[in-house]
């Protein structure tokens, strides 16, 4: 009687468990649909008629979908994370953000109808996975446009992108670590509210 129980008891489990995986997104596809809703935006020509800032700010809604900016932001301090008390970390989480937002927003609206190639999906370890994109330009280059992905939030995130071999996440950190090696946190965050325009 028990061995029956116990089995009607982890066929329903595994039941229940079926659409939970359903539902969550495999990287690739992730980046994917992110990427498409980008590139659509762009070429919408109601978008295209609107203002900048209107513009910026319906990109930025799109963008926010897509990464996991408290993961990114963590992983660019580093060990600098460590030296912020809990309202200064969420002050430079709030800060890269928005700045980052921005930065993304204006190197899209400069997008001029390159084709995205998506080549294939790679598991780092367990949680992490690596999506590999090239950007087609019009005389036929490819630029490697890799995405760095975590799931730690309930479903897959974007952390880093690597354009051309070059870390976002590293480069950001190498200029904070820098900053973080001669003054304090509070400067740093002085430094990002006036590049955000909140100084």
């Amino acid at each position: 009687m028990n061995r029956k129980i116990f089995a009607v008891i982890m066929i329903l489990a595994m039941v229940l468990l079926i659409p939970l995986y359903a539902l969550a997104a495999a990287p690739m596809e992730t980046v994917e649909t992110g990427v498409n809703k980008v590139l659509a935006t762009l070429k919408d020509p109601g978008f295209k008629a609107k203002s900048k800032d209107v513009q910026v700010a319906e990109l930025t809604k799109v963008i926010s979908t897509i990464f996991d900016f408290d993961e990114l932001s963590k992983r660019t301090l580093g060990k600098g994370w460590r030296s912020m008390n809990d309202a200064q970390r969420k002050e430079f989480v709030d800060l890269f953000t928005e700045l980052l937002q921005g930065v993304y927003a204006d190197r899209l609206l400069a997008y001029s109808d390159q084709k995205v190639i998506f080549d294939k999906e790679n598991m780092i370890k367990q949680g992490q996975a690596e999506v590999q994109s090239y950007l087609q330009t019009a005389d036929g280059k490819k630029i490697p446009l890799f995405y760095r992905l975590t799931d730690k939030s309930g479903s897959w995130k974007v952390y880093d992108v690597i354009i051309e071999g070059v870390s976002m996440v590293k480069n950001y950190r190498t200029q904070f670590r820098e900053i973080l090696s001669k003054d304090s946190p509070e400067k740093l965050l002085e430094i990002l509210r006036s590049k955000v325009g909140k100084a």
